[in-house]
């Protein structure tokens, strides 16, 4: 502080739960301005400075905007920071910043001013659609762009255009959250001139609309929910500013920004056509009224959050509709391009457009350095894989194309869609499903993920989809297509095709670090790989035909205990060798009768056995087993990783020794992780009669 190192502190009040992040190079003026200002003086009551002699101006920059985003979002306090002036700076060494920062965290949550992980608050709602995200350069400037125009232009319209992952409910947020925000005593001696000109125009917008009505249009039930749960929790935003397109006509607005307007709706195929066509007539509107017309009329100006290439039913508003408000002299159109969700970047954008239009022709084989997207062959192996991604990052889902009737939705217990012996429901919720409890489980749809992010996406391409290696074409069978909205009244297969093409590429466009493929039908499988890499079934082993086999001679049985929560019947049954894939074990290791290999998912023995590894077992041979490597099953395990019912854990037992015997007092299965939140299983001497050893580790196979 004497020095004028540039730091980062954060000011705080412990009871109240109100806190604030700042950087400043001259500390001890900063803190002198905070005092001066009522209400930060008597909010606060500690101060905690951050510094190191690794820090620079742009460090700091940098380390302050991703403590107001995680800060903001960890949900121990809350945050008094406005948001404007959040953009990402780009600074020498910049990438060896991230590892300080993680070590600035864990600082936080060693002194207990914080509890969660980065990787807790990274996958919650509250962070993905933080109004306190750092902008890139490209959204700053539309920020700019935007107010300015609100304020200083006649137009009352703006369209901002952007594909899939490009931020625009990001973008919404902030905005909102922007307008509202008090700037009226904002300090600004240490401001950038991007920061002066945004706090400028913020001024000029509220003297322009002292009291302004704002509200965000979100034409989707199930991200409206979600957005309300967020900004119930922000300060000075409220849920109530999230509304339908219906709630346009509660109140008269100053600004409707409109999230996905490419799905705002017509009078067709929707199930509610009484109350659309007495919306219309409040307008003097015919049934050729639209939800965009309710906005335009219940609002002094509007921001539309557009993407064409993603409307994916009839109902949703034809294009020529939004081309006409852009045709108009006064709208501005401004276009959003960098790539912020997918780790593919736009590249990955454009692949997909490709792909699913066959307009990639003879290019070359599509292996992105920081993308995973792979085709399967088996449903079961897909799911199986983004088990281990769930495992390891949360937010992987499975989404399909609507090729199933939603059989239960009124049998709870029928199955809607079956494939390689998967059986499967779809998404049992409609609103939130992707953040609902059991929703790995289950299959979400279109009208579920739009608008999501996720780490991981598993999509099926189902059986309305295939692919004429003839025409060389994609081709829609329309009966196998159970959206009835989606296709009530279409008859021209061709606009269909287009919707469900919309359809596939938008969850395409969900996954954060990775797509996962599976295709019914055959022909459209064998396209994909032309294209993308195949996922390998067990690829560090060597299956051999059947043919090839000698039973525990020259292979052992691979046992599928998929994330060991199946049961393990085949383990009984040894009769149907047929049955088994068999694996060919390295040089150095001779099969036996005894041995078996599964796969291991989970991080709860990761010191010694990685998530997803191939492990060679020996059926319990009995003994001493005090300190090995044990799968065992027990009706009273609940293991995070295994499942009910099965562990792999490090075997321990308690005993009671008499002069003539000795029983066990307690059977205790340790994990051996490096994340110290994996517990002992402990089994008392009532449990212990029913704890079966199902194998004994030998080793990882690593060929």
């Amino acid at each position: 502080v004497k020095n004028q190192w540039p730091l980062v502190y954060f000011i705080q009040n412990e009871s109240k739960r109100v806190a604030y992040v700042g950087e400043s190079t001259n500390f001890s003026n900063r803190i002198q301005n905070h005092l001066a200002n009522p209400k930060k003086a008597n909010a606060f009551n500690q101060i905690s400075i951050i510094g190191s002699d690794k820090f620079n101006k742009s460090a700091t920059l940098d380390i302050e905007s991703k403590l107001i985003q995680y800060i903001s979002s960890e949900g121990t306090y809350e945050l008094q920071n406005g948001n404007h002036g959040l953009i990402n700076h780009n600074y020498y060494q910049q990438d060896l910043y991230k590892n300080l920062f993680k070590d600035i965290w864990s600082k936080l949550i060693e002194n207990k001013i914080v509890s969660k992980s980065l990787e807790e608050i990274e996958n919650s709602e509250l962070f993905k659609y933080s109004p306190y995200k750092s902008l890139n350069e490209d959204q700053y400037n539309s920020v700019l762009e935007i107010i300015e125009a609100l304020t200083e232009k006649k137009s009352n319209k703006i369209f901002i255009k952007g594909s899939a992952g490009t931020g625009k409910t990001i973008l919404a947020t902030y905005l909102i959250k922007l307008l509202g925000s008090d700037v009226s005593n904002t300090n600004m001696d240490d401001f950038s001139d991007n920061e002066i000109q945004e706090i400028n125009l913020i001024r000029a917008y509220k003297e322009k609309y002292p009291k302004a009505e704002i509200g965000f249009v979100v034409a989707m039930s199930s991200l409206r929910k979600t957005l309300q749960n967020v900004f119930r929790k922000i300060p000075d935003l409220k849920s109530s500013m999230i509304i339908s397109p219906s709630d346009t006509f509660k109140k008269k607005y100053d600004l409707l920004i409109v999230d996905e307007a490419h799905r705002l709706r017509q009078y067709k195929n929707i199930g509610w056509m009484g109350v659309f066509k007495k919306n219309n007539r409040k307008l003097g509107l015919d049934d050729t009224g639209t939800e965009l017309d309710w906005i335009i009329a219940n609002s002094k100006n509007q921001i539309f959050f557009y993407d064409s290439a993603q409307s994916v039913k009839p109902s949703d508003i034809p294009s020529h509709h939004f081309d006409k408000l852009l045709s108009e002299s006064n709208t501005i159109e401004i276009e959003l391009k960098s790539q912020m969700r997918s780790n593919g970047g736009n590249d990955y954008i454009t692949f997909v457009d490709d792909l699913l239009n066959v307009k990639r022709g003879n290019k070359n084989f599509y292996s992105p350095e920081n993308y995973d997207i792979v085709v399967f062959d088996s449903l079961k192996d897909m799911y199986q894989q983004l088990s281990i991604q769930e495992e390891k990052y949360s937010l992987c889902r499975l989404v399909a194309g609507y090729s199933w009737p939603w059989a239960s939705q009124k049998d709870d217990n029928a199955i809607d869609i079956e494939i390689d012996g998967v059986e499967l429901q779809w998404n049992k919720i409609d609103k939130d499903w992707i953040n609902s409890e059991n929703s790995f489980n289950e299959v979400g749809c279109i009208h579920t993920t739009q608008g999501y992010d996720l780490n991981y996406t598993g999509v099926i391409f189902g059986e309305e989809i295939s692919f004429n290696n003839i025409t060389n074409q994609i081709e829609i069978d329309k009966s196998k297509y159970f959206d009835k909205n989606g296709k009530r009244g279409l008859d021209d297969i061709e606009a269909l095709k287009e919707y469900i093409i919309n359809i596939y590429k938008t969850i395409m466009y969900r996954g954060i670090r990775g797509v996962y493929i599976y295709a019914c039908d055959k022909n459209l499988r064998a396209y994909f790989k032309e294209h993308i890499a195949t996922f390998q079934t067990e690829s560090k082993l060597s299956i051999l035909p059947f043919t090839d086999v000698k039973p525990f001679v020259n292979a052992v049985p691979v046992f599928d205990i998929y994330a060991a929560a199946g049961n393990f019947s085949e383990l009984q049954v040894q009769s149907e060798l047929e049955n088994y894939k068999w694996v060919e074990l390295p040089i150095n290791i001779s099969a036996r009768e005894d041995y078996f290999v599964c796969q291991i998912i989970g991080e709860s023995m990761n010191k010694k056995i990685e998530n997803g590894s191939w492990c060679l077992f020996k059926t319990d041979p009995g003994g001493s087993r005090e300190g090995k490597i044990v799968l065992v099953e027990h009706y009273n395990i609940q293991d995070s990783d295994f499942g009910a019912g099965y562990t792999i854990k490090s075997y321990h037992s308690e005993k009671i020794i008499t002069d003539e015997s000795w029983v066990h007092k307690s059977i205790i299965l340790k994990p051996l992780s490096f994340d110290s939140t994996y517990e002992n299983i402990v089994l008392d001497d009532t449990e212990i009669n029913e704890l079966k050893i199902m194998g004994e580790f030998v080793t990882v196979l690593d060929f």
